[in-house]
């Protein structure tokens, strides 16, 4: 398979990834708004931070209001991490490889795209409207993962794109873990209280997680919460799980499996960070500190997707990529 091609739907699946989780993220605020008691005002600002959207933020928004946000992580094309402008270089990187992937995987993703291109923020005056409209994002993502993984044959194409949608996806349960610190950041009171209680109960509801996590713990209580979403092995949204699952189709892509050990050092380093993980306690990661436990994570998440590239995709891929990326954008921007 041909670097760019391999390239190609590697992004493409990470950003159809993006699309979802960011669409999950506002969903935590949402969740929040219902059950935050009135003398509380909503907070808006920790999801800029768990995102690491802060600071292009404020280059364009003065305070971080709950319309300003939603805007800003939605619609906004300034914004490279929008669920707009991730649709958009999801469906171009499809639009570049159409011969390595199905036709309805295509029609999927330009459906989608199209629908969402249509829509007007002006069309969202209230909040059972948003939340709907994020629900049908959500529905659109799970139609084009429901399509992948029912019409793609399990060959390296397959596999790239599942490395990429898993890679991106145990990033983001480890910054949804963070919006709830960041949430309460400067209150070390409210630790063990009904708010702190509420704000956990919104972050499994927000990955979809409150259900499953009711069939396997009695119990509500931040170090199951985490353990869960962390831990499992068998949540498909766990960081655990989604590290797993990205670690058997690196190797699969090389032909090889991780019980015969690694073969060059994207393996070495997804293989590391499952085994950490694998032999992580939920007390080591309290008494490391959350925020420092998922700060160290990211770092290592990260340092897969650069080996990967390193790997597979190349610095020539990379030029080209970014040439292409800043003529379509430029375009799109226009």
């Amino acid at each position: 398979m041909l670097s760019r091609v391999a390239n190609s739907i590697y992004w493409m699946n990470r950003y159809m990834e993006r699309v979802e989780n960011y669409t999950r993220f506002v969903g935590v605020n949402f969740n929040l708004a219902l059950d935050l008691p009135p003398d509380i005002d909503e907070q808006w600002e920790p999801l800029l931070i768990a995102t690491a959207d802060h600071y292009l933020f404020y280059k364009y928004y003065e305070k971080p209001t709950k319309e300003d946000v939603i805007h800003f992580m939605t619609f906004d094309k300034r914004n490279p991490n929008s669920i707009l402008s991730c649709l958009y270089q999801a469906r171009e990187n499809a639009r570049t490889v159409r011969e390595a992937i199905s036709k309805e995987m295509w029609e999927s993703i330009n459906a989608f795209y199209l629908r969402m291109k249509g829509t007007s923020p002006d069309d969202f005056r209230n909040m059972d409207h948003m939340q709907s409209y994020f629900v049908d994002i959500r529905k659109n993502c799970h139609l084009f993962h429901g399509v992948v993984d029912s019409s793609i044959t399990r060959n390296e194409a397959w596999h790239f794109g599942r490395l990429g949608r898993y890679v991106e996806r145990a990033d983001k349960c480890s910054r949804f873990l963070d919006v709830k610190y960041f949430t309460l950041e400067q209150d070390s009171s409210t630790s063990g209280t009904t708010l702190d209680l509420m704000l956990w109960m919104a972050v499994l509801k927000s990955v979809s997680a409150y259900n499953m996590y009711r069939q396997t713990h009695r119990a509500l209580t931040p170090m199951n919460i985490v353990a869960f979403l962390i831990l499992d092995k068998l949540f498909p949204r766990s960081i655990a799980y989604s590290v797993r699952q990205a670690e058997l189709s690196l190797y699969a892509i090389a032909g090889s499996i991780p019980e015969r050990g690694h073969t060059n050092l994207a393996e070495r380093a997804v293989s590391k960070l499952r085994s950490q993980l694998e032999f992580t306690d939920v007390d080591d990661v309290f008494k490391q500190g959350l925020h420092q436990f998922l700060d160290t994570f990211q770092v290592s998440n990260n340092e897969i997707d650069t080996s990967i590239f390193d790997l597979y995709f190349g610095l020539e891929t990379e030029e080209a990529h970014h040439k292409l990326e800043d003529i379509t954008m430029g375009q799109w921007m226009k």
